[in-house]
C-alpha cells in the first residue's frame, strides 16, 4: 500500500511538472484564418488570436463586431494586449504583470493536446472585479488542464468603464435600445468565436464548458441568465460567485440608482460634453479618472442580454439547463477586508448591531456569527453572505432543475498563509485547480514544494478536468465526489479532498431568508450585512 501512495504522489508530481521541451512552430487553418503557434511537450499553443473586430474610435462602447477572415498566416507566439484597466496601486498578492494594454484587446489563447480530436473544450474567464484582469498570467497558464485532454482557451474581455459603462445616448444607438454588457458581449463572442473554430484546433464545439473566479464567476452565472449565450456551452464552473442585486437600466430598484443615471453621472465627471467626447478621450486616462470619480462596473439588467434580477431567473428556473460545478474559500475575506465594516468596540456593542439588524433572526446570526470572536464572525458572515450563499444556492437551484450540481469548500492553508492571517483567501484555489502552484504571482503566499502539495494540486486539476470532460468530477485515488441533491454533499478542500455533507449548517439558509425579505422590501443584499445591515423587513410571502 505505502508503494502506491508513494507511486501516486510521484506519477502527479511529474504531471504537474512539465518538463519543458524545444518548441516546435505549427500551423492550423481555422475559419477564422491560419496561425502558426508553438508545440511542445505534446501541446500546441496559439497566444494572442482575435476573436472580434477592435472596440477602438466609434466601436468604443458597441457590442463586438465579428471579425472577417485574416489573410496570410497570423503570428500567434505572443499574448494578445490586454484590456485597458487601472494602473497597479500599491502592494497585493493578486498583481501580477498585465503586460501591454489597449482597447484592441479582445483576443484569445488555445492549448491543445497535438492529437487532439473532438476534444471537451475550457473557457477561462478571470475575475477582477470587471476592473482588472488578463490571460497573461502564468498562473491562468492552461498546459497542466491541457495534459488532461481539453482544449482550453482564455480570453481577454473589455472591463471598467469601457466595459460596463451604460448611458442614455449609448441606448438611443442601439438596435435594442440598451447599452451597458459590453464585456459580457465580449464574452459572448468568444463564445461564438469558439463554436465556429474551435474543430481546427481539436475541440468540440458541443462540449464547452465555461468557468471562471470571482467576477468571471459573475460572469458565469451572467452567461447562463443571458438569451444570448444559449447553446454555446454545456457546463459551468463557478468559483467564489457572487449573486449580488445589479442595477437596472432605467430604474432605480434596490437600492442601486439606474445604470444610465451612473453614465450621465460619469460624463459629468469627466467633464464630456457629448459621448463623442467621451468616445475621444485617451483610453487609459478615461479609465484613470472614472476610477477616481467612484465608478464601479457591474452588468446591467436591461431586459434584452440580462433580463432579470440572476436570483429572479434562477428561481423560475430560466437559467441555462447545464451541470454545475461551485465552490467557496474558508478565507474569502481574510484577503479582500475592504468588503468589512468597521469593527465595534466590544461583544456588546457587536450584539446590539446584530439585533437591531436581524431583528427576529438576530438569534440565528449570533449563533451562527458569535461575539466571542468578533473578527472571526464578522469576516465568516460577509464570506456567507456573498460567496457562500450564491454557491449553494447555484448547486441548489441547479439541482431542483434536475442537472448535476456539485459543490466544494476550499479550506486548505500553507506556512505562508497562517503566518499571515490569510488561510484559504479569495482565489487561493486557482494554482492548485490549474496546476500552477509554481508559477503564482510575486508576492502571492508561497506555497511549499512538497508531494502533499502537489498531490493536492493534482487532484483538483483531475476533478476540474474530469467535469469539463463528462459532467462529473472525479480523480485517480480520490474521494467520489457526490452531487449535492444527495444530502447537500460537497468536497472539502483541507490538505487532501474529502467528502461531507450540509456545509457551514444554518449559513445559508438565514441568507437565504436574509435575502428573500429583502428583495420583497426593495432592500439590495450581499454587501449590506453584519454589523452594518439595515432593519431586517418583515417575513414576506415566500419566505421562510
Amino acid at each position: 500500500m505505502q508503494a502506491l501512495v508513494k507511486w501516486a504522489i510521484a506519477a502527479a508530481a511529474a504531471a504537474l511538472a512539465l518538463p519543458a521541451t524545444a518548441q516546435q512552430p505549427v500551423e492550423i487553418d481555422a475559419p477564422a484564418g491560419a496561425a502558426r503557434g508553438t508545440q511542445a511537450d505534446g501541446l500546441k499553443l496559439f497566444k494572442g488570436l482575435p476573436y472580434a473586430q477592435p472596440p477602438v474610435g466609434e466601436r468604443r462602447w458597441q457590442a463586438p463586431a465579428d471579425l472577417p477572415r485574416w489573410s496570410g498566416v497570423r503570428d500567434a507566439t505572443q499574448f494578445g494586449a490586454s484590456c485597458i484597466q487601472p494602473a497597479r496601486r500599491g502592494e497585493s498578492i493578486y498583481a501580477d504583470d498585465v503586460g501591454t494594454t489597449s482597447e484592441d484587446c479582445l483576443t484569445l489563447n488555445v492549448w491543445a493536446p497535438e492529437n487532439a480530436r473532438n476534444a471537451p473544450v475550457f473557457v477561462w474567464i478571470y475575475g477582477g472585479a470587471l476592473t482588472t484582469g488578463g490571460t497573461r498570467f502564468p498562473m491562468y497558464d492552461g498546459a497542466a488542464l491541457a495534459k488532461q485532454g481539453l482544449v482550453v482557451v482564455s480570453i481577454n474581455y473589455r472591463v471598467g468603464a469601457l466595459g460596463y459603462l451604460a448611458h442614455p445616448e449609448l441606448s438611443a444607438e442601439s438596435a435594442d435600445g440598451v447599452s451597458g454588457n459590453y464585456g459580457l458581449l465580449d464574452q459572448v463572442a468568444a463564445l461564438r468565436w469558439i463554436n465556429r473554430n474551435i474543430a481546427a484546433f481539436g475541440g468540440d464545439p458541443k462540449q464547452v464548458t465555461i468557468a471562471g473566479e470571482s467576477a468571471g464567476a459573475l460572469s458565469v452565472m451572467y452567461l447562463m441568465a443571458s438569451p444570448s449565450a444559449r447553446g454555446l456551452f454545456h457546463r459551468a464552473i463557478a468559483q467564489s460567485a457572487y449573486m449580488l442585486s445589479t442595477p437596472e437600466l432605467r430604474a432605480e430598484r434596490f437600492g442601486a440608482p439606474p445604470a444610465e443615471a451612473v453614465g450621465a453621472w460619469l460624463q459629468g465627471q469627466l467633464k464630456a460634453g457629448s459621448l463623442a467626447d467621451l468616445r475621444a478621450m485617451d483610453a487609459q486616462a478615461l479609465t484613470e479618472a472614472a476610477v477616481t470619480a467612484g465608478y464601479i462596473p457591474w452588468g446591467t439588467i436591461d431586459g434584452k442580454i440580462l433580463p432579470a434580477q440572476l436570483v429572479d431567473i434562477f428561481d423560475r428556473g430560466e437559467q441555462a439547463p447545464v451541470p454545475v460545478l461551485a465552490g467557496f474559500n474558508e478565507g474569502e475575506i481574510r484577503s479582500l477586508r475592504i468588503l468589512l465594516p468597521p469593527k465595534p468596540a466590544d461583544a456588546a456593542a457587536y450584539e446590539a448591531a446584530i439585533r437591531k439588524g436581524y431583528g427576529d433572526l438576530a438569534d440565528a446570526a449570533l449563533r451562527l456569527y458569535p461575539s466571542a470572536n468578533i473578527e472571526e464572525s464578522m469576516l465568516a458572515t460577509t464570506r456567507d453572505a456573498m460567496y457562500g450563499w450564491t454557491s449553494e444556492r447555484l448547486a441548489a437551484k441547479q439541482s431542483a432543475m434536475g442537472q448535476p450540481s456539485f459543490l466544494y469548500y476550499f479550506d486548505h492553508g500553507t506556512p505562508a498563509t497562517e503566518a499571515a492571517n490569510l488561510h484559504a483567501f479569495h482565489a487561493m484555489e486557482l494554482p492548485y485547480m490549474f496546476g500552477t502552484i509554481r508559477q503564482t504571482a510575486p508576492d502571492w503566499p508561497a506555497i511549499p514544494d512538497t508531494a502533499a502539495e502537489t498531490a493536492l494540486s493534482q487532484a483538483m486539476v483531475e476533478y476540474w478536468a474530469s467535469f469539463a470532460k463528462s459532467g462529473r468530477p472525479q480523480a485517480k485515488g480520490q474521494p467520489a465526489w457526490k452531487p449535492y441533491g444527495e444530502d447537500q454533499a460537497y468536497m472539502h478542500f483541507a490538505g487532501a479532498p474529502r467528502t461531507a455533507a450540509d456545509p457551514l449548517p444554518g449559513h445559508f439558509e438565514l441568507h437565504e431568508e436574509v435575502v428573500c425579505r429583502r428583495r420583497a422590501a426593495g432592500i439590495g443584499w450581499t454587501w449590506n450585512v453584519g454589523v452594518i445591515a439595515p432593519d431586517m423587513p418583515p417575513q414576506a410571502p415566500g419566505c421562510r
